[in-house]
C-alpha cells in the first residue's frame, strides 16, 4: 500500500534519490530536477513538497514539488506544481496520478486559484489541466505551458517560476 504524506527531514536524500532516478535518461529534460527541489527548499519556495511512501517496504517511491508562480499582473494565489517523479521500478502503478491528485487537492486546500506547469501535453490534459489559457510564459518552453485553475476568473498574464528552475534544461532535439 502507497501513503501520501508531507515530506520530513529525513526523507530528503530519499527525494532526490527519487527525483534522480526518474529523470536520468528522460527523453525530455536533462536531469536536472534533483537540483531544482534542492534549491526550492533552500531559498524556501518549497510550498508543499509530497512523498508517495510504500508502507510495507518504508520505501519513498515518489516525490511532488509545490512553489509559488508569480504573475506578472501580481494576481496571488497561483502554484507551480513539480517536478513530479515516480521511481522508474514503481512507475505505470498509478502512483504518479495519485501523487497529482492529492498535490491539487492540497494545493486547493491551501486556497490557491490554480496550478500550472510545463509538461507533456498528453500526461497532464488527463488532470484537467489546460493549454492555451490568458496565463503565457516566455521563451520556448510556452509551448508545454499548462494550467489548472481552481477558479473561472484566470488573469492574462506572463507566469515566472520560483528562481530554482533557472536549472531546468529541456534536452536538445
Amino acid at each position: 500500500m502507497i501513503t501520501y504524506r508531507l515530506e520530513t527531514e529525513e526523507d530528503r536524500q530519499a527525494i532526490f534519490a527519487v527525483q534522480e532516478a526518474a529523470f536520468t535518461d528522460h527523453p525530455h529534460g536533462e536531469g536536472t530536477e534533483p537540483l531544482i527541489v534542492e534549491q526550492l527548499r533552500r531559498d524556501d519556495d518549497l510550498i508543499l513538497s509530497l512523498v508517495a511512501e510504500d508502507s510495507e517496504t518504508g520505501e519513498i517511491v515518489g516525490h511532488v514539488a509545490i512553489s509559488p508562480a508569480r504573475l506578472s499582473d501580481g494576481s496571488p494565489g497561483w502554484l507551480g506544481l513539480g517536478p513530479i517523479a515516480v521511481i522508474p521500478s514503481r512507475q505505470g502503478q498509478g502512483i504518479g496520478s495519485k501523487l497529482m491528485e492529492e498535490a491539487c487537492g492540497r494545493c486547493r486546500d491551501l486556497g490557491a486559484e490554480g496550478v500550472m506547469l510545463v509538461g507533456d501535453v498528453g500526461f497532464y490534459s488527463r488532470f484537467g489541466f489546460v493549454q492555451d489559457t490568458p496565463i503565457t510564459m516566455l521563451g520556448a518552453l510556452n509551448a508545454y505551458l499548462q494550467v489548472l485553475p481552481f477558479t473561472d476568473d484566470i488573469p492574462e498574464a506572463v507566469v515566472k517560476f520560483a528562481p530554482a528552475f533557472v536549472f531546468a534544461r529541456p534536452k536538445n532535439r
